[in-house]
């Protein structure tokens, strides 16, 4: 979990948070800064933070933009994650196999998975999901050799 947790960090600081400390957030898409996602997810991803810390304790959310043909293999979180469709169509599943049945979830659609649910993601065409959650975020794959994080 700290090596989770001291990846995700490093990527973080260099990211523009919406309010850091600000008693609210308002910003239209233009001023969403978008910077590749953590090496925790499979390369292609983008990602914006739009308020809180995912690394820290506390509330956060932020926007995960991915290309077409992405996936993410089997994985849970340490903490419930609240997943909104925010534009395209996301293919959600749980369990610990990623060719299992999927549901269709087209923009405007809602996941909650508890933390420790194994489940796995994809898109056909590029979508962007927003992550609700309270940190610290991290993922771990059900399968290691799944994590990006342990491919040279």
């Amino acid at each position: 979990m700290l090596k989770i947790l001291l990846a995700f960090s490093f990527i973080l600081p260099a990211m523009s948070f919406a309010a850091d400390e600000a008693d609210h957030v308002m910003m239209i898409p233009k001023d969403i800064k978008w910077v590749d996602a953590p090496n925790s997810l499979p390369a292609g991803a983008k990602m914006a933070v739009m308020y809180g810390d995912p690394a820290a304790a506390g509330p956060f959310g932020m926007r995960l933009k991915v290309p077409a043909k992405y996936q993410v293999p089997p994985h849970s979180h340490p903490q419930d994650e609240n997943v909104t469709v925010i534009s395209g169509t996301f293919f959600m599943g749980t369990g610990d196999d990623a060719k299992a049945k999927t549901m269709t979830l087209p923009a405007g659609s809602f996941a909650r998975m508890k933390a420790g649910t194994h489940h796995f993601a994809r898109a056909d065409k590029e979508a962007i999901v927003q992550i609700n959650g309270v940190g610290p975020w991290g993922i771990t794959y059900v399968n290691p050799a799944d994590d990006p994080r342990n491919k040279k």
